[in-house]
């Protein structure tokens, strides 16, 4: 097996922001193994991909990753552990086959990425196999940039957790950190509205939806908001 296989961090939305090693690596690469929300969807991540650089040639392998909870020291669902195997599948028949895989993954690939679970897959497999993961520009620091407000300064502490955790679990992080931010929150905004309200912070959290990328909304005025969150929402409280 003298393939490589790269976890590839592409950076939030922004083309613009997908590093100078991140491209180098990309263009080097003669497979893609891509990562997709729907069946029927495209890669966000390829996308971000293409604006930067041709993939004319390129082996293109779109996966369909469903979008459901991994709880740590759980079995996942049998349809999220068949989609690993499927793209570790082709992973393995390419790097057999001499050729580098690169795995384009929205943001870092340390924050809650596909890439990851794919990685570990991959090595349980194949832990003969050479795998490089390559850090990109994560969705939170991309939020704190559009938003103008740090994540830590000084002593703070910084929290970063899924929005999915039940309220007591929320409540106890609000007591303990400075500054939190919430991913995954497009499901459950109208429970943490109710939470921060309860915990008098609605004017010490701002909104993101979409950072990094064309329709980005900035919303500091949480609490009123109303309509459907997309799925690329984000949340930071400050709460000094």
């Amino acid at each position: 097996m003298t393939g490589t296989f790269y976890v590839v961090g592409v950076g939030p939305g922004d083309p613009e922001l997908l590093t100078l090693k991140a491209s180098r690596i990309l263009k080097n690469c003669s497979c893609f193994v891509v990562p997709k929300g729907r069946a029927n969807g495209s890669s966000t991540a390829l996308w971000i991909v293409e604006q930067s650089l041709s993939i004319a040639d390129k082996d293109i392998v779109e996966i369909h990753f469903p979008m459901q909870k991994v709880r740590m020291g759980e079995t996942p669902a049998p349809e999220v552990s068949a989609a690993w195997q499927k793209a570790v599948d082709a992973i393995i028949t390419r790097l057999e086959n001499g050729q580098d895989v690169a795995f384009p993954t929205l943001g870092d690939p340390a924050i809650y990425s596909t890439g990851f679970y794919t990685c570990q897959t991959l090595q349980e497999r194949a832990p003969q196999s050479k795998t490089v993961i390559v850090p990109g520009v994560s969705s939170i620091s991309a939020c704190a940039a559009a938003a103008n407000v740090p994540l830590c300064q000084g002593d703070d502490m910084l929290a970063v957790v899924p929005a999915t955790f039940n309220n007591d679990k929320l409540r106890q992080v609000f007591s303990t950190f400075q500054t939190v931010v919430l991913m995954k929150l497009h499901r459950v905004m109208p429970r943490i509205t109710a939470l921060l309200q309860e915990l008098d912070l609605g004017n010490k959290a701002v909104l993101i939806e979409k950072t990094a990328q064309n329709e980005e909304r900035i919303i500091h005025d949480c609490l009123s908001r109303q309509d459907k969150l997309h799925y690329f929402s984000t949340m930071i409280v400050r709460t000094k």
